[in-house]
């Protein structure tokens, strides 16, 4: 089974302006990166539109009508703390959201082991009922909700190693124990949330980190307090808000990881997500504001990906020639 690439020139029609940090640029590298001969074994679909039913479970009905009714005929508008809209947004935001829903559909009925929505805008800071943080629909939790709803699983968990709090999915799923949500980020920079006591019931995880930390002080957290508990929580499907920008060479933060430290991460991720949840996981592109740095982080998150699809379908070629013995 192969890797899945999901996405939707719609996004790119997202206009932010070209000095924006969330500009299409950013997807445009991605995208030129991943259709390289090295990654020919991806298999791409379009992204179709998230449904009102999908979004609802999420979002406020009030908070999609100021969304989607609010834009602008021409130009931009802002709706605070820098998240630009255009008159392609809306088309972008129900892109976006729908790709991490078809995704969930492939990996649960067996036709992937695995997927990556390279889409814009991002997701992670989106609230219920709030747009913020260049986010105007959580796209991670639209589709962690849909793998409940949808295909029955029970628990489903979310890492996400943006270096960003994501307060928006946290925010979402803060009361649900049968969501897991774990952040591990800079500490003290946008949105300023994230700290070690915030808990929700049980089901959330925090592990801020201070401004210069590098790669094997992000990983030596990631092992010592985000794999235990997402171990003990025993997921049936996995999530990962994958944001790049603590890469050293990104412009919003302070970490100083490289693309071998974002390849041994999502390794360990998918390596663990066989083990408890038979390698359904589904990535969802979050921030990543240097387009060559996040090109490159994600040229390295994809391979990491294809190497589990391919350990997958070896395993189950030597399963059933067990059984054909």
């Amino acid at each position: 089974m192969p890797t899945l690439l999901l996405t939707h020139e719609a996004c790119l029609a997202h206009d932010t302006g070209d000095a924006h940090p969330e500009s299409a640029e950013r997807l445009r590298a991605v995208l030129a990166r991943l259709r390289g001969d090295e990654f020919s074994g991806l298999e791409w679909r379009e992204a179709p539109h998230v449904t009102h039913d999908q979004l609802g479970r999420v979002h406020h009905k009030s908070h999609v009508k100021k969304i989607l009714g609010h834009l602008p005929a021409s130009g931009r508008s802002n709706l605070g703390a820098g998240t630009i809209v255009s008159p392609g947004s809306g088309e972008a935001a129900l892109r976006a959201a729908g790709a991490v829903c078809a995704a969930v559909d492939a990996v649960a009925c067996g036709d992937a082991t695995n997927a990556f929505c390279v889409v814009r805008p991002p997701g992670h800071h989106a609230g219920p009922a709030q747009a913020m943080g260049f986010c105007l629909f959580n796209n991670v939790a639209i589709g962690a909700a849909h793998a409940r709803a949808a295909h029955g699983f029970g628990r489903v968990a979310i890492i996400d190693f943006d270096v960003h709090h994501g307060n928006g999915t946290q925010a979402i799923f803060r009361r649900d124990p049968d969501t897991f949500f774990a952040s591990i980020h800079q500490w003290f920079i946008f949105p300023k949330s994230g700290w070690r006591n915030e808990t929700g019931v049980g089901n959330i995880v925090n592990v801020p980190l201070s401004r210069g930390d590098n790669g094997k002080a992000f990983r030596e957290a990631m092992v010592s307090e985000i794999y235990p508990a997402l171990r003990s929580f025993e997921p049936q499907f996995l999530f990962l808000s994958a944001g790049f920008d603590a890469h050293v060479g990104d412009p919003l933060g302070d970490l100083k990881l490289n693309d071998s430290d974002f390849a041994g991460i999502t390794r360990d991720l998918l390596e663990m997500a066989a083990e408890l949840c038979g390698g359904r996981v589904v990535s969802v592109l979050e921030g990543g504001y240097n387009p060559l740095c996040l090109a490159s982080s994600c040229a390295a998150h994809v391979r990491e990906l294809q190497n589990a699809s391919a350990a997958a379908d070896i395993g189950l070629g030597a399963k059933r020639a067990g059984a054909a013995r």
